[in-house]
């Protein structure tokens, strides 16, 4: 079996699990690893002192795994349609991506099938680690490389017909898998992800400064937020969208097929802010339970709900 069957069969596999794209990367170092140490020496990591560990893996994922040839890059979409309460200053907005199950689970369990079900059609041995928005990898520029999309203006990887709601997920594998062609930019002169960005986290196009953006600010940062950015906020208590919401790939963007994403309770899009203001451990655990909105420490989400409280 050459590396193009074997590529074949991948993507087969792949689509018959339920992911949206499948494509693979040659295991080799990133084009914009000189980019990102500047990047993280520049401070734009903020506290996310974790990002300047292992930088050696992020930038080659053969530092990770020594034996790796390939990365199977998989893309699964969340997209769904916003529920309708805009206007609703009684509420917080939660971003899309955690409205539903963890993803972290999902897309995990479907690349761990992939592997499994690979084994069974590849006869010869293979090493094959799953990597799921945890590891010490840049997963966009991985994506990018394994031609799922490329990498917009807002930092994040876009495909024309998929837009940019979905999640990604690897394979990092011994196995030799002809490798895809890197998709075309297609950003052109647009510029309406930068200028719609509440706090202006976007120095220049295709930059971005992680201490001005939102999700940052609700999600990762610990501590009291910077009250020239703070009256920015608007109604995002975890995570935000703005950025996606106005990119014309996203207009006419598929649904998710995934049944795992729909919002995992009623108010998993946009809770009471009064409630939120109002948890005790117990209630934090309920609302969080099973979806990456635990990420967020409960005194993370109360600073966020005081914030954007009228």
């Amino acid at each position: 079996m050459n590396s193009g069957e074997r590529a074949a069969i991948v993507k087969k596999i792949a689509a018959e699990i339920g992911f949206d794209r499948c494509g693979i990367a040659l295991a080799a170092p990133i084009p914009h690893g000189d980019y990102l140490r500047r990047w993280l020496a520049e401070g734009r990591a903020g506290t996310m002192g974790y990002l300047h560990r292992h930088v050696e893996s992020r930038i080659d994922v053969r530092a990770w795994l020594p034996s790796a040839r390939s990365v199977i890059v998989a893309a699964l979409n969340y997209h769904q349609p916003e529920p309708d309460s805009s206007g609703d200053t009684q509420r917080g907005r939660v971003a899309m991506y955690a409205w539903g199950e963890d993803y972290h689970v999902v897309v995990r369990e479907k690349l761990e099938q992939l592997v499994s079900r690979l084994r069974e059609q590849i006869a010869e041995p293979f090493d094959a680690k799953v990597c799921v928005d945890t590891s010490a990898i840049i997963e966009r520029e991985l994506a990018a490389m394994a031609g799922i999309g490329w990498i917009g203006k807002n930092t994040m990887v876009l495909d024309a017909s998929l837009g940019s709601y979905f999640f990604l997920g690897e394979i990092m594998t011994d196995l030799e898998l002809t490798p895809d062609t890197p998709q075309t930019d297609h950003c052109g002169t647009c510029t309406r992800c930068l200028d719609a960005c509440p706090t202006q986290a976007f120095p220049r196009p295709y930059e971005m400064d992680a201490r001005q953006c939102i999700s940052y600010l609700t999600i990762e940062h610990r501590g009291e937020i910077d009250p020239a950015l703070a009256d920015k906020l608007g109604e995002w208590v975890f995570g935000c969208d703005v950025c996606q919401q106005v990119c014309p790939y996203n207009k006419d963007a598929p649904l998710t097929r995934e049944a795992r994403f729909a919002p995992a309770r009623d108010d998993a899009a946009r809770p009471l802010l009064s409630d939120i203001l109002m948890w005790d451990d117990a209630a934090y655990q309920d609302f969080t339970k099973g979806r990456a909105t635990d990420r967020a420490r409960l005194d993370m989400w109360k600073r966020n709900a005081r914030l954007a409280s009228p």
